[in-house]
């Protein structure tokens, strides 16, 4: 094993710690609180959370033995299992990054009837979808016998062995990655650039206001103006550095994927076309355009990345939000055996020193 090898193998087991310990607190969090189980976006968050579990228990452990051992990993079946898996859940991974992206903009463009337009039956409806569509391509690959070990990625996912099936399988894969990576990343664009528009509009009002009162107020302390501009600003920054963190995570983690893949598919077609047959204008081009080869250490690099998601997304969507972290303290006082912080705030002076504090 080299350095690559050495180093790619450390990113797995860090990206499986991370994974394992985030998802399962976030799961202790949905299990604690029955605020946050009331409210729809939580069977988002579950179906998202459950499917980064069982990719870290199952597809990131035969993806760290591949490029230890630079071989497949396990028997066929039990690979043609994990690519089944790997390609179902990252799939539903970003379809269910697409439903939250929704639920929030129904949330903010209508917040009147958002509890109208988003029950928890609209939102088990969604998750039924997410599924469904998530089955669709990994049951045709199933099918087709074009799942197993990919010696590229060093995992288990979809791979076609057979020189006369690339340009299905080519097909195949460009359907694959526009009705999950592209569509989700449309959706997550239209919905996310929607809410930092209304988000933008409702600040601008908010700002009009505050400057109305600090005109009025004439007799106001300077630093009392400043911190009240230094809050405006932040104000405006808010919204543009969650969506910003939203679409540039699932781009950072899944488009390097998204983009090996193509390449690297029309390569080994354009390479058949030569040995088989004559190469027409239009094979010669597709020649000329695919004659940069894509490393393996590059390969299992864009994988990484994409189990990366995993680790990432419980930051992402849950527990840096303040319910999530309101949960996680009431956890850790119970643990360690501490009342919890009482709502009315009265609480005497020798337990409120033994309290983790709730802050918004």
């Amino acid at each position: 094993m080299n350095s690559w090898d050495a180093g790619l193998a450390g990113l797995l087991v860090g990206t499986m710690g991370v994974s394992l310990l985030s998802n399962a607190l976030v799961l202790l969090c949905l299990l604690h609180s029955a605020n946050i189980r009331r409210q729809a976006p939580a069977l988002f968050t579950l179906n998202l959370t459950c499917g980064n579990l069982l990719c870290t228990v199952v597809n990131m452990p035969l993806t760290l033995a591949g490029v230890v051992a630079q071989r497949q990993p396990a028997g066929d079946r039990l690979c043609r299992l994990a690519a089944f898996l790997d390609t179902f859940l990252a799939t539903n991974s970003m379809l269910s990054m697409a439903a939250l992206s929704i639920d929030r903009w129904v949330a903010v463009v209508f917040p009147l009837s958002y509890r109208a337009k988003m029950r928890l039956r609209d939102a088990a409806l969604m998750v039924a979808y997410t599924w469904l569509h998530a089955l669709t391509f990994p049951a045709a690959a199933l099918a087709l016998s074009w799942l197993g070990f990919h010696q590229l990625y060093a995992s288990c996912t979809l791979c076609s062995r057979r020189p006369d099936e690339r340009l299905r399988f080519a097909v195949f894969t460009g359907a694959f990655h526009a009705l999950s990576f592209l569509l989700s990343f449309v959706v997550l664009c239209c919905t996310y650039l929607k809410v930092l528009k209304v988000a933008r509009f409702h600040c601008k009002r908010i700002d009009v206001i505050t400057m109305q009162t600090l005109v009025l107020l004439v007799d106001i302390h300077p630093s009392v103006r400043e911190r009240c501009l230094e809050e405006q600003k932040r104000r405006r920054q808010r919204a543009t550095k969650k969506i910003s963190t939203f679409i540039g995570t699932f781009l950072v983690c899944f488009a390097p994927y998204v983009i090996t893949r193509s390449p690297n598919t029309q390569t080994k077609f354009s390479r058949s076309l030569g040995e088989t047959s004559d190469i027409g204008a239009g094979a010669q081009l597709l020649e000329l355009s695919s004659t940069v080869p894509i490393g393996s250490h590059w390969g299992v690099l864009s994988k990484c990345l994409a189990y990366s998601k995993a680790a990432s997304d419980p930051f992402v969507y849950s527990l840096l939000r303040h319910q999530y972290r309101k949960s996680c303290r009431e956890i850790l006082n119970r643990i360690l055996h501490r009342r919890s912080f009482h709502p009315s705030g009265l609480t005497g002076d020798s337990h409120s020193q033994n309290i983790l504090p709730v802050s918004e």
